[in-house]
């Protein structure tokens, strides 16, 4: 099996300082005889980082390569998919696949800058890591070869792994009673495996990391605003702020109220059923602002259509394929879409809930003068009895068929 990689002699490494990207460190280096250089995209990951590159170096990495790619994380794939609602399979808002287009673009540049002879990755055979992370390197490097450790080693868990790293002297803080699989950055943090890999099991409270439990959120609602231009949020309570503060601030708004805490059974691309538990506060509240504005100020039939391309974009993005011909062209669609999507939106937050109270739009379609119910001098009401009598027309040929009276 190993020999289809030929002569390795440099190899770039999807470092996390997890589990499992610590012992392929080390079984890598000792596999393949060859040098490791560890890659780290930091897209929010906050005090997960401290002190990775010392931890990768002792491990036995060449170089340490820490690369700050938050603020570009934000506004080019978390903001665009916010404009599109895309939201996969009526839950997920996507917070784990919207990241891995970007780390798996890097990856391979990072091998092209430092010569290495291929890449490597700690995602499993079983998930859908995998696909986006090499989708996006073939894209950059067409040629470039991938190492995935979980297709051809011999450990067959994280049980094993956990072995592996106490033999090895590995510093690691998965053990056997608590193998969570964590996966965090500035938009949301995942926690599969252990006691939640049976569906049936509640998550304990040591997977909040985000978000505060609902029976402990505070007793006081708390309003808040956000302001969109061409439907991209660009400031909290009229303050302006860049993608990335913008973000921090509505993850605590959110975190602190209870927000975005989703606990879902997901269709993975490979074909399994995955349980995961999600927490993406910030995100859930633009999501509701979002809407709340295009409600106003979209056309009908522009909504219309755009919304029907949400399941198939969520999916593309989900699958991995941000960096297709037909994702991109999407996204270019719904930019258009967006041109008309200004306003502020009004929350309430409370107890896991972020209710919409009020919205408004200098682009707003919406007319008083047409929509009330009060008299008017606008709409002739007797003007709908044709109105429906033409848009009736098929039901009643249909009827008269079913009854032999045509």
């Amino acid at each position: 099996m190993l020999e289809k990689f030929g002569d390795v002699k440099k190899i770039v490494l999807a470092y996390s300082g997890g589990l499992d990207t610590s012992v392929m460190l080390t079984w890598l280096k000792e596999t393949f005889g060859c040098e490791v250089i560890c890659y780290t995209a930091d897209v929010g990951q906050q005090e997960e980082l401290d002190g990775l590159e010392e931890k990768a170096k002792r491990t036995g990495a060449s170089a340490a390569v820490i690369e700050d790619l938050t603020e570009e994380f934000v506004r080019d794939f978390v903001f665009p998919a916010v404009q599109a609602n895309a939201v996969y399979e009526g839950t997920y808002l996507m917070g784990t696949s919207l990241a891995r287009p970007l780390i798996g673009k890097r990856l391979a540049e990072v091998a092209l800058e430092y010569g290495a002879d291929a890449i490597a990755h700690g995602a499993t055979g079983k998930g859908n890591d995998q696909i986006r992370f090499e989708l996006a390197s073939y894209g950059v490097n067409p040629h470039i070869r991938v190492m995935a450790p979980w297709r051809f080693w011999d450990m067959k868990g994280r049980t094993d792994l956990i072995a592996y790293a106490k033999k090895h002297g590995i510093p690691v803080l998965s053990t056997a009673e608590k193998p969570f699989s964590i996966d965090r950055n500035i938009m949301h943090v995942s926690f599969e495996g252990g006691i939640l890999e049976n569906p049936w099991n509640e998550p304990p409270l040591d997977t909040y990391l985000l978000t505060t439990p609902v029976l402990q959120a505070p007793d006081e609602p708390e309003e808040i605003t956000i302001t969109f231009e061409k439907g991209l949020p660009v400031a909290v309570n009229d303050e302006e702020l860049g993608p990335q503060k913008l973000l921090e601030k509505l993850n605590k708004y959110g975190g602190r109220h209870g927000i975005g805490r989703v606990d879902l059974v997901e269709n993975r691309y490979v074909g399994i059923k995955s349980r995961g538990v999600y927490e993406t506060p910030g995100v859930t509240l633009l999501h509701v602002a979002h809407r709340a504005i295009e409600s106003l100020a979209m056309d009908r039939e522009v909504m219309l259509f755009r919304d029907s391309m949400i399941p198939r974009y969520a999916a593309l993005i989900y699958r991995g394929y941000w960096f297709s011909p037909e994702c991109t062209l999407m996204r270019k669609i719904i930019t258009d879409t967006q041109e008309s999507v200004n306003g502020v939106a009004k929350l309430r937050l409370y107890k896991g809930n972020a209710t919409l109270i009020g919205r408004k739009s200098p682009n707003s379609l919406y007319s008083y003068s047409f929509a009330t119910f009060e008299k008017d001098t606008v709409y002739d009401q007797q003007d709908a009895e044709g109105f429906i009598r033409i848009n009736a027309l098929r039901l009643r040929l249909r009827a008269l068929k079913q009854q032999g009276l045509d």
